[in-house]
């Protein structure tokens, strides 16, 4: 009876953990989505407002700096108290950034939104970062759910906007004023509810590795430059170079950032096989052909595999990078998130303007000709990560052992080792 007992109440919580890790996947494609507007609005901010090449990067940029600096700031906030509310709060603002910035009317308060809305971010990522990896325990395959999120409001951005931006114009970005209140009351009323169960509530003792992680944050900035160009520039560069219609060239977006859902997935079930340090190596070399042959591929229809391929080498070690983080920074959890989900993530809009110069003298297939020798330096600097180490291995997901289970702690009953 007592087995029995033991074996249903560590089912339900394997069940519980699943179903918390799928509310915070779905609130960080809340939030993500307004990161993905700004790439897919900026091409019609271009060609309904007259705004260059420059001013385009420069929306790009307020994003970052509204997002990326403030990250390690607020990481460390909360690690040290309590700040249940920050997501929730942070989704609603980066909402009201982007969805009231195409009614704005002149450039300034346009950026000014911008950066609002990317501040919002800031404040999310870190609260939810240590809120789902406590529920998603020592499991790869867990903690990508809650990053596939992400790449799933990139992916969402342009399929639900260019059909209203065609439609409607910048105008039509009020209309995601929305999603975003709707996820904050959700959120709202989960912020007391503890994060974790069992063992996914275990804190993770151990030393923090600096060396590592600022190691792995290069890494990140490497996929963050390369992703960020592809996300402003791959649509301009099938409208102005392909002579593309303005729905296939938000399809071209649609199925890069298809991909890195893909890739985000696909990468923590791999990581939870082979390990997370070979996952984040192997699809950091693989962006570069996929890059290539990106820029390579003449047509307008060819091209788009390999949008999707280089989306999903993109992001095949993106879950692995943001885990990675955390166990590298054991006791700041919300601060390794803060890095690897938000200031390095972000990192690269500020590179934005730079390739902005560049479309503006070569176009943006000159943007998509130098982006194949990014990856290099993350392949050069993906020889020094390493495993953490670790006492137990790691559960590939709900058929396995329960996610929330922590490294050196025994299985839940029920749960027999392979």
């Amino acid at each position: 009876m007592t087995t029995t007992t033991t074996m249903t109440t560590a089912a339900g919580g394997g069940t519980g953990i699943w179903r918390r890790m799928r509310v915070w996947g779905a609130a960080h494609a809340v939030d993500d989505l307004y990161q993905g507007l700004v790439p897919a609005v900026v091409p019609y901010f271009v060609l309904e407002r007259g705004y260059g090449y420059v001013a385009a990067g420069g929306l790009t940029l307020a994003a970052t700096l509204g997002s990326a600096v403030p990250q390690p700031a607020i990481g460390l906030a909360v690690d040290r108290w309590r700040l249940s509310w920050l997501a929730g709060a942070g989704v609603a603002l980066a909402g009201l950034g982007v969805g009231l910035s195409g009614l704005a009317g002149s450039y300034p308060l346009v950026w000014a939104l911008v950066l609002l809305s990317g501040l919002g971010v800031a404040m999310f990522h870190p609260a939810a970062g240590k809120a789902a990896r406590e529920a998603a325990g020592e499991s790869t395959a867990a903690m990508s759910v809650f990053a596939a999120g992400g790449s799933v409001g990139f992916f969402l951005a342009p399929v639900l906007a260019t059909p209203l931006l065609v439609a409607w114009g910048v105008r039509a970005t009020a209309v995601f004023l929305l999603p975003a209140l709707a996820m904050a009351v959700v959120l709202h009323r989960r912020r007391d509810r503890p994060a974790a169960l069992a063992g996914g509530a275990a804190r993770r003792a151990g030393k923090d590795r600096w060396g590592p992680f600022l190691v792995l944050t290069g890494v990140e900035v490497v996929r963050s430059v390369v992703f960020s160009g592809i996300n402003t520039f791959i649509e301009l560069y099938w409208l102005r170079h392909l002579h593309s219609s303005h729905l296939l060239g938000g399809a071209a977006l649609t199925c890069f950032l298809a991909g890195g859902v893909a890739g985000t997935l696909g990468g923590g079930r791999l990581a939870d096989r082979i390990g997370m340090v070979r996952t984040a190596q192997w699809g950091t070399a693989l962006t570069v052909p996929a890059l290539l042959a990106l820029r390579l591929t003449p047509g307008q229809y060819p091209p788009l595999l390999f949008a999707v391929l280089t989306g999903a080498a993109l992001n095949l070690p993106f879950a692995v990078l943001v885990k990675l983080g955390q166990d590298y920074l054991p006791n700041r959890p919300g601060t390794a998130a803060g890095v690897t989900l938000g200031l390095a993530v972000s990192i690269g809009g500020l590179i934005a303007p730079l390739l902005g110069l560049v479309a503006q003298g070569h176009g943006p297939q000159g943007v998509l000709a130098v982006l194949p020798a990014v990856p290099v330096l993350g392949v050069l600097l993906g020889v020094f990560l390493k495993e953490p180490g670790r006492s137990s291995a790691s559960p590939a997901g709900p058929g396995g052992a329960a996610p929330g289970t922590a490294a050196g702690s025994p299985r839940p009953a029920g749960h027999p080792r392979s």
